[in-house]
């Protein structure tokens, strides 16, 4: 399989920072503690899909943040840009300026694991654009080839974030921009209250266990 990057976005686990919807549920050093758990399990099944090089974006720097990239072999850049959209489209075109292809995923949604990370990847040999739904209406991947890379600005430009039509507006986007996409599965991720029923057995002991009742 070609080289393919993997960018996984996040924020520093940190309460009041992360995860903020989860509050109510978790208090907010369990939603925090929640994130990081979240973020080393999406870090180490990208590092085991062995797709391509691997690179932590970052809102901040945290030395906690220093020590998952470091145990599952990313690099660690800062995002750049104004809002989610520019920042997601600035990361796809530096990862494929070489001409690879590339993937870049959110650190909430334990079900994308390496296997669908591998068939995320190989969608890109016969399309533009790859997505993975999420079953609230937005996307837990989007991965594009190089060729496709300078369109993005253009598909995630004056985009609302985290709504429920966010995938809808994203298909609509691509019809009109002429890409061809893919789109596989949908897959829970874990935002609200109510995500923590989707959470895997093996995270919940980053949180009270009454929380999820």
């Amino acid at each position: 399989m070609d080289r393919t990057a993997l960018l996984v976005f996040a924020k520093p686990p940190l309460p009041g920072v992360a995860k903020t919807r989860l509050i109510p549920a978790l208090g907010a050093a369990g939603a925090a503690r929640l994130a990081a758990a979240l973020l080393e399990n999406t870090l180490n099944a990208a590092a085991r899909a062995r797709l391509g090089p691997l690179f932590l974006h970052t809102t901040a720097r945290h030395p906690m943040l220093a020590d998952m990239a470091r145990r599952c072999g990313a690099r660690r850049r800062l995002q750049r840009g104004i809002d989610l959209g520019e920042r997601m489209a600035q990361a796809l075109q530096r990862a494929c300026q070489d001409g690879s292809p590339a993937l870049l995923l959110g650190a909430d949604c334990p079900a994308l694991d390496a296997p669908r990370l591998l068939l995320a990847a190989h969608a890109l040999h016969d399309v533009d654009v790859v997505f993975v739904p999420a079953l609230d209406g937005g996307f837990v991947l989007v991965g594009c080839r190089a060729q496709a890379a300078p369109t993005m600005t253009r598909l995630f430009a004056d985009q609302t974030w985290s709504v429920a039509d966010v995938m809808q507006r994203m298909r609509l986007g691509m019809h009109g921009l002429g890409l061809r996409w893919a789109e596989l599965p949908a897959l829970p991720d874990i935002d609200t209250p109510d995500d923590l029923a989707s959470l895997p057995a093996a995270l919940r002991h980053a949180f009270p266990c009454n929380a999820c009742c």
